[in-house]
């Protein structure tokens, strides 16, 4: 494999399906247009309502819908391997979805779906609580998957604390970790976390967030970062909509293990 370049895009999405869409267009155009293969979008790219609910609303039937036609028509039209951030599938359940990650090859065929499985529950005041598990129905497996790009990992935001969840599928070469931080959270915990998961599987880490103030009030800690299997931030975007680029260098991957045989080293499972 050669270095692949890489695009993280961070959105301020709003309450808006068709303006979200629109804006996630022209990112992905943006990344294309600078030689990314890879473009990965953060959590809930397709909205973030004013209530929790209204993700729900929009839900879609697996394999069919705007939100995930829009990521295949992309992924085909410019040429890219699409990262889906999240999409709000039926999960079956009334008033509630999954929240999927879908990864579209750029042929715009499905590739892989991960649903998220760590459900995020933060009481930080009256101005910051949050319950994923009113709406969401959690995921049951961990998913990786074989690319052009070498293996990659799929989690989605509040996964990034669990670290067994990744342990748990083998060696990769990069993982996603697409998010819609929250500020308190973020400014403690964000760049740590990254860093972490990027050190001990020795594999790059791409973080797409939302970063900036929504519809609804809430601001989101942005930071869309790419970090190396060393622990290098490579490149951040601290707030705003903008496209995050890198590369994944399977021969600094290489180093790095060479280097220092952590995985091979590993006594437990």
């Amino acid at each position: 494999m050669t270095r692949t370049p890489v695009a993280a895009v961070q959105m301020v999405s709003s309450a808006a399906l068709e303006a979200n869409l629109a804006a996630a267009e022209r990112l992905l155009a943006a990344a294309a247009a600078a030689g990314a293969r890879l473009a990965a979008l953060p959590e809930n790219f397709y909205l973030i309502g004013r209530h929790e609910t209204d993700k729900v609303k929009l839900r879609e039937r697996d394999g069919k819908g705007p939100i995930q036609e829009f990521l295949s028509a992309s992924a085909k039209k410019y040429r890219l391997w699409i990262v889906g951030g999240t999409a709000p599938i039926d999960c079956g359940k009334e008033g509630r979805i999954s929240s999927a990650c879908l990864v579209f090859d750029d042929e715009g065929a499905r590739v892989a779906r991960y649903d998220k499985m760590h459900l995020f529950r933060f009481d930080g005041g009256a101005d910051e609580r949050y319950d994923e598990a009113r709406t969401l129905e959690p995921g049951t497996r961990a998913v990786a998957l074989a690319s052009p790009f070498g293996r990659l990992a799929l989690s989605i935001c509040y996964d990034v604390r669990f670290p067994e969840l990744y342990r748990g599928l083998g060696e990769f070469d990069a993982l996603f970790v697409p998010s819609a931080f929250t500020v308190p959270t973020g400014q403690a915990h964000w760049e740590t976390l990254l860093r972490a998961r990027a050190i001990e599987n020795q594999a790059y880490v791409i973080a797409p967030a939302q970063g900036g103030v929504h519809d609804s009030g809430r601001r989101t800690y942005g930071h869309t970062m790419v970090v190396d299997p060393w622990g290098e931030v490579l490149a951040v975007r601290p707030e705003g909509e903008g496209v995050v680029l890198a590369e994944i260098d399977p021969a600094r991957i290489a180093e790095v293990r060479s280097s220092l045989p952590a995985l091979a080293n590993r006594r437990l499972n």
